[in-house]
C-alpha cells in the first residue's frame, strides 16, 4: 500500500487501509499537525477489532511512536487516549498506561504538555467480577489521554475551546459589584475585578466529561440497516473536536493511525482541517465513509457504497 491509493477520499482528507507501521514510512517527516488516536488498549480479553497482551503492548505500541515521533512538525501534538486495564484475575490496576508515557518521554523525548481525563459518565461498571459481582471496586470510567510534543511550547489556543459559564459567573458579569468583592485568597493569589471579565466563556479543565453515546447516530443506523458490525470501540467525536479545535488551525493536517470508524476524521471534516486515516481492516474503514454521506443519502447508495470500497480493496490487494 501506499498513499496514492486511499480507500476513499473526500474534501480534506483520505482513508488508507494498511499496517501504519508501513503506512507512516509514506508520509514526510515534520508533515503532520497533529496526530490524534486511540489505539486497541492493553485488555485481558482478546477483542474483535484486535488487542495486544499485556505483556507485549508497551513495546507493541512504542513501535508506532517512533514513527510518529518522526512525522509530527516542530509544534505539533501527539494526543494518545488510552483506557485503564486490571491485571490479570487480580483486583490490581495495570500501569502499562503510564509505562508507555514514561518510556515516550525517556526513550524518544516527547514532553508530556498536560495529561487529560475523559470521563464517560454513561460507561458500563467493569470489570464485572471486581465491581459487579464482589463490589470490592468503583466502575471505571475514566481514560488516560496524553497530550505529547515535540516542543515546550507546542502550537496551542484554549481561547478555541473556551466552556459555558456557570450560572453564577453569568451573573457576576451582569453584577460584578453585587456579587463579587476583590480580596486576596488563602492561597496568596490577588484576583482583582479583571475576574468579573466576559472572555467568551470559561478555561475548560483537563476532566473532559463527555459520554459515549452514540446508539443513534446516523453511522450506527446505517452499518445496522446494511447488516454489518459497526466498530465496537468508537470514541465520541467530541473528543478528538476538543483537541483539534485547541491545537490546530484550519487548513493544518490531522492524522488518526489507528481510525477505526473514522471520528478523528470526520470530526477533522467538520472542521476544515485536512486529515489522514489508517486501519487495517477493510471493513471498519469501508463502513466509517458512512460519517461523510450527506443526512438525506439513501439506504441503497450506502449499500453500494459499501459493497463498492470492499470490492476496490480487493482489487488494490490483487494487483
Amino acid at each position: 500500500m501506499n498513499l496514492n491509493k486511499p480507500l476513499y477520499a473526500t474534501n480534506y482528507g483520505a482513508a488508507y487501509v494498511g499496517d501504519s507501521l508501513e503506512l507512516l514510512d509514506s508520509v514526510k517527516s515534520d508533515s503532520i499537525d497533529l496526530v490524534m488516536t486511540s489505539p486497541p488498549f492493553a485488555l485481558l480479553r482478546e477483542k474483535s477489532y484486535g488487542n495486544v497482551e499485556q505483556e507485549a503492548y508497551i513495546d507493541w505500541l512504542f513501535a508506532f511512536c517512533q514513527k510518529v515521533y518522526r512525522v509530527l512538525s516542530p509544534q505539533g501534538s501527539f494526543v494518545i487516549d488510552l483506557g485503564g486495564a486490571y491485571q490479570s484475575k487480580r483486583p490490581v490496576r495495570s500501569l502499562y498506561n503510564y509505562r508507555i508515557l514514561i518510556k515516550l518521554c525517556d526513550e524518544l523525548d516527547f514532553r508530556l504538555a498536560e495529561e487529560f481525563f475523559w470521563h464517560n459518565p454513561s460507561k458500563l461498571p467493569s470489570p464485572i467480577e471486581w465491581v459487579n459481582k464482589r463490589k470490592i471496586r468503583a466502575k471505571d470510567s475514566v481514560n488516560t489521554v496524553w497530550w505529547l510534543s515535540k516542543t515546550d511550547y507546542p502550537k496551542a489556543n484554549v481561547s478555541n475551546v473556551l466552556v459555558p459559564y456557570s450560572e453564577r459567573m453569568k451573573k457576576l458579569h451582569e453584577n460584578p459589584e453585587k456579587y463579587y468583592k476583590p480580596k486576596e485568597r488563602p492561597s496568596g493569589h490577588d484576583i482583582g475585578t479583571g475576574f468579573a471579565t466576559n472572555n467568551g466563556g470559561a478555561i475548560p479543565s483537563n476532566l473532559l466529561q463527555i459520554p459515549n453515546t452514540e446508539s443513534n447516530s446516523r453511522y450506527i443506523q446505517l452499518c445496522k440497516t446494511v447488516g454489518i458490525a459497526a466498530h465496537p470501540a468508537r470514541f465520541p467525536q467530541k473528543l478528538p473536536m476538543f483537541f483539534i479545535n485547541f491545537l490546530t488551525d484550519p487548513g493544518d493536517t490531522v492524522l488518526d493511525i489507528f481510525a477505526g470508524s473514522n471520528t478523528t476524521g470526520a470530526a477533522a471534516e467538520a472542521l476544515q482541517r485536512s486529515w489522514i486515516a489508517f486501519e487495517q481492516n477493510p471493513s471498519y474503514l469501508a463502513a466509517s465513509a458512512f460519517r461523510f454521506l450527506a443526512p438525506n443519502e439513501s439506504i441503497e447508495v450506502a449499500s453500494a457504497l459499501f459493497t463498492k470500497l470492499l470490492a476496490m480493496h480487493e482489487i488494490i490487494n490483487i494487483s
